[in-house]
């Protein structure tokens, strides 16, 4: 995961804790914050890493008990090994097998965490989470009318508090900040889009965004 990725990650946690006068929040308060979200976020993959470890375990024990309890494996020599079986039918072991691939996006998602919170004690990270934050403390005004603009038929206030902060985050990065590549900051949003709401909100944050990059391309020409 690199810098940058972590940092809109972390942003969007930060974003979720702002009400609508971000103006009052000074830097100390930014970077209490950011060290909470950070600790929660940890906190939480250490849970779902032993949810996961825990499912896994039993998932052994089904596998070994089964093995055990084959009629093949109990007509053995008691001291005797217990020999491979057949498994048991598809339509049993498909859903232990989703279960499997649930666990192990689970803790994919805890390793992504783990790692997102060396990188925030890099510095490079929060740094570049508070430039965002201040980015948008500075033009929320400007960015919320931006949003607001190419939102055709919503009202900002009604819109998900998640793809509007996924908006913000980009716009500002790609109005004020500007140090990174236009296509890196889009594919990031939907990124996060897909990752936390909806393949809907995906393609509206798309739009949205597509439409901000034409508006800054007509007034920079």
């Amino acid at each position: 995961m690199q810098a940058r990725r972590a940092a809109r990650e972390l942003a969007l946690i930060l974003f979720s804790q702002f009400d609508k006068n971000i103006a009052k929040y000074n830097q100390a308060e930014f970077e209490d914050i950011i060290l909470k979200s950070v600790r929660t976020l940890t906190n939480n993959a250490i849970d779902e890493l032993k949810v996961s470890v825990g499912a896994i375990n039993a998932m052994k024990e089904y596998v070994d008990t089964y093995e055990a309890e084959n009629p093949v494996n109990l007509a053995r020599p008691m001291q005797s090994n217990n020999i491979p079986v057949a498994l048991p039918m598809t339509s049993d072991l498909s859903g232990r097998l989703e279960e499997l691939l649930n666990i192990s996006e689970k803790v994919v998602l805890a390793l992504e965490i783990a790692e997102m919170t060396a990188l925030e004690h890099t510095g490079e990270v929060k740094s570049y989470v508070l430039e965002i934050a201040n980015s948008f403390k500075e033009h929320s005004a400007e960015i919320d009318a931006l949003i607001q603009k190419f939102a055709h038929g919503w009202d900002i206030d009604r819109l998900v508090k998640i793809d509007k902060d996924i908006l913000r985050i980009a716009i500002a990065e790609l109005m004020f900040i500007q140090s990174a590549p236009v296509k890196v900051v889009v594919d990031e949003a939907l990124e996060l889009a897909k990752k936390y709401s909806t393949d809907d909100s995906s393609s509206f944050i798309n739009g949205i965004l597509g439409k901000v990059i034409d508006e800054k391309k007509r007034e920079n020409a």
